[in-house]
C-alpha cells in the first residue's frame, strides 16, 4: 500500500510544497503514468504531479493502482486556499459536496451527496502543523486551521487537502511551502520512520463536527488538544435546511431540505476512516435556531449516534 501525495503545476500553492518536498532526500523517478503526468517515489510514498486544476482530476488513488498496480491507502492534495479575509494561512480538510442535490452541479468538482472517506490524519497533522509553523516563524502572521468538508475531486481512499492561503502573495511563498513540506515528511515517517496520525487503534472517539462557519472553531477548540482524532466536519452551509411551518410562533412539521444526508454519509464515511472507533457528533450549539437544533439532535437520536460535549473526546 502507497500514500499519494498529489500536486498541480497549474497552482503555485501546489507545485511549491511538492517542490520543497522533492528536494528532501530519498526520492526517485516514479513509475509511467498518464501522459501529462509525472511520478516520484520514496518508501512507501508517491508524488504525483499533473497539469490540471487539482479538483478535476477525479479516481486518481483507482487510475494510480490501474496504472501502476499498487494499492493506494490514502491520498493528499496539495492546493491553495483563498479568503476573503485574505489572512495568511495553512489548512486541512475533508472533502466533498454532501448536502447537494443529484440535479446539482458542484462548483468545485465532487458528486452531489457525497462525502470522501477522510484521513485521519487530519487532527494530528493539523497539531503537527501548528508546531512546524511556529518552529519556521510562520505564526502569528499564518492562521493554522481547519475548514469544514467541502469540493472535489473524487476519491476512494481516505483523503485530506492541506492548504496554503490565502491570496496570490501567499501561495507562492517559500517559507510556507517549506512548512508544508516538512508537515508531509515528518508526518509520513519519512524523517525517522514514526508516522503522524495512523489509525491503529480501537474504542477511541472520533469527532464528527455538526454546525458554525467555515473555519468550524467551536470543533477546532477541541481538535487542537493531542490525542483527539476528527472526522468530517459539515458548516452551516453543508446542512440545508427548509423552514417547517409555524403556528403561534412554534414550529411544526418535517424539517425538509438536505442536510439529514449530509449528516448521515458524513457519519458512514467518518465511520469507515476510524474502524473500531466511537464516531460522535459535536455541535457548535450556538450557530443553530432552536428548531434547527432540535430536529438535528432529534435526528442523530434516531439515527443512534451519540452526541457529546467537549470533556466527552478527552
Amino acid at each position: 500500500m502507497v500514500v499519494l501525495v498529489v500536486a498541480t503545476t497549474s497552482d503555485p500553492a501546489s507545485i511549491g510544497p511538492a517542490a520543497a518536498f522533492l528536494a528532501m532526500p530519498g526520492w526517485s523517478p516514479g513509475p509511467p503514468i498518464a501522459e501529462g503526468m509525472e511520478s516520484f517515489t520514496n518508501g512507501n510514498v508517491r508524488l504525483l504531479k499533473h497539469e490540471h486544476s487539482i479538483i478535476a482530476e477525479d479516481d486518481l488513488d483507482q487510475r494510480w493502482q490501474e496504472a501502476t498496480g499498487e494499492s493506494v491507502s490514502e491520498v493528499i492534495f496539495l492546493s491553495k486556499h483563498t479568503a476573503v479575509s485574505k489572512r495568511p494561512a495553512l489548512t486541512v480538510h475533508p472533502i466533498g459536496v454532501p448536502h447537494l442535490k443529484e440535479d446539482e452541479t458542484p462548483p468545485q468538482g465532487g458528486i452531489p451527496g457525497w462525502a470522501a472517506i477522510p484521513s485521519p490524519r487530519i487532527g494530528p497533522w493539523l497539531r503537527l502543523m501548528q508546531k512546524i509553523a511556529a518552529e519556521q516563524g510562520l505564526v502569528p502572521e499564518f492562521e493554522i486551521t481547519l475548514e469544514a468538508t467541502h469540493h472535489g475531486p473524487v476519491t476512494s481512499t481516505p483523503t485530506m487537502f492541506v492548504e496554503i492561503g490565502s491570496t496570490e502573495d501567499h501561495w507562492g511563498r517559500q517559507d510556507a511551502a517549506q512548512a508544508i513540506a516538512l508537515v508531509l515528511w515528518k508526518g509520513l515517517g519519512l524523517e525517522d520512520g514514526d508516522a503522524v496520525g495512523s489509525w491503529q487503534r480501537n474504542c477511541e472517539k472520533v469527532l464528527l463536527g455538526i454546525g458554525g462557519g467555515h473555519y468550524v472553531p467551536r470543533h477546532m477548540d477541541i481538535v487542537i488538544k493531542d490525542g483527539v482524532w476528527v472526522g468530517h466536519l459539515l458548516s452551516g452551509y453543508s446542512l440545508p435546511m427548509d423552514t417547517p411551518s409555524q403556528v403561534n410562533g412554534k414550529t411544526y412539521g418535517e424539517v425538509a431540505g438536505m442536510w439529514k444526508h449530509a449528516i448521515k454519509v458524513s457519519y458512514e464515511a467518518t465511520k469507515a476512516a476510524f474502524p473500531g472507533g466511537e464516531v460522535i457528533a459535536h455541535l457548535d450549539h450556538k450557530s443553530f435556531k432552536g428548531w434547527q437544533k432540535n430536529a438535528v439532535t432529534s435526528f442523530l437520536q434516531e439515527q443512534n449516534i451519540r452526541i457529546g460535549k467537549p470533556s466527552d473526546f478527552f
